[in-house]
């Protein structure tokens, strides 16, 4: 079933074909970040600069989206930069997958899509900016993102600078646990809140070197715990925001958000481009560093989990 899968639906690159046959380290990477993440031509260079970050550590880089219906495991430059500028690319979750592969269009994956994705080819460490979660005002709206429910089913590990601060951080947290999702702080029990390094909510549990997590992973896995793992990331010091300045940037983008009546999948990208404008575009470079930072240690942790696989 599983090559069935692969021949009729999913295209990997050699590099990727060949790093799974030998099992060598891999770290997938979502594809909003360059279609729904970032302005031209920021966007294509932050794409290319985090495969970059991840071959310097010693793993295959492994960008995934869908192409003219065709589920992409690692794309060419001239893919990733068609991702970066053109219009049309939808941003695709769980429940979108089915149709843009029918109607053969193209779209980026989120966070839960490339999850599935990676999770069909053996894919086990995934590096992103910062996952979805409960939004703000959920007990209204009940928006809370596929992401987590992802988390509870799907073997991957994401490694991410915590969830996004225009979400409600507590109930995200209060969702994994419920889900049995483990948060891992990486050299932090205080789970980091995207532009900033704490959010004054605790993680559930701390590692020290990228071994750690990777013996984590192995024994979750091996005692057959399926569903993936969140470790979280702390953005460097020296980018981190003002929490005064990015609680008011969050606070006007919400307000608008709700003049506006913009809701669902749109909610996040909104916001967080509200947030770059108000912020005058700290938060972008901010967005960068975390996701360097993310990527960095991704390969990291991948390259010691295929030590322990072997």
């Amino acid at each position: 079933m599983a090559n069935y899968i692969l021949n009729k639906y999913i295209d990997i690159s050699k590099e990727v074909l060949n790093a799974l046959e030998f099992n060598k380290p891999i770290v997938a990477l979502e594809s909003t970040i360059i279609s729904h993440g970032m302005p031209y031509p920021k966007n294509m260079e932050t794409a290319i600069g985090l495969e970059s970050i991840i071959k310097e550590n010693g793993a295959i880089p492994a960008t995934i989206a869908i192409i003219d219906g065709r589920i992409k495991v690692g794309l060419n430059s001239e893919q990733i930069e068609y991702l970066s500028y053109d219009k049309n690319i939808v941003k695709v979750s769980r429940r979108d997958i089915p149709y843009v592969i029918a109607m053969g269009i193209s779209g980026a994956t989120t966070v839960a899509s490339t999850m599935i994705f990676s999770n069909i080819c053996g894919i086990r460490l995934f590096s992103t900016g910062g996952i979805g979660g409960v939004h703000r005002g959920a007990e209204k709206t009940f928006d809370i993102s596929a992401d987590l429910t992802e988390l509870s089913t799907t073997s991957v590990a994401i490694v991410c600078a915590g969830v996004k601060s225009i979400l409600d951080i507590n109930l995200t947290l209060e969702k994994l646990e419920t889900l049995g999702v483990p948060v891992i702080g990486y050299k932090t029990d205080n789970f980091p809140a995207f532009y900033l390094r704490e959010s004054g909510f605790k993680t559930d549990v701390k590692a020290e070197t990228p071994i750690q997590c990777a013996e984590i992973l192995k024994a979750k896995w091996d005692l057959g715990l399926l569903g993936g793992v969140v470790i979280a990331n702390p953005i460097p010091k020296e980018y981190e925001g003002n929490k005064d300045i990015i609680d008011s940037a969050i606070e006007t983008a919400l307000k608008e958000a709700q003049a506006l009546k913009i809701a669902g999948k749109e909610t996040t990208p909104f916001l967080l481009d509200k947030v770059k404008d108000l912020t005058g575009g700290e938060s972008l470079e901010a967005n960068i560093a975390l996701a360097n930072n993310n990527a960095d240690l991704a390969a990291k942790i991948a390259v010691e989990y295929c030590k322990l696989q072997r």
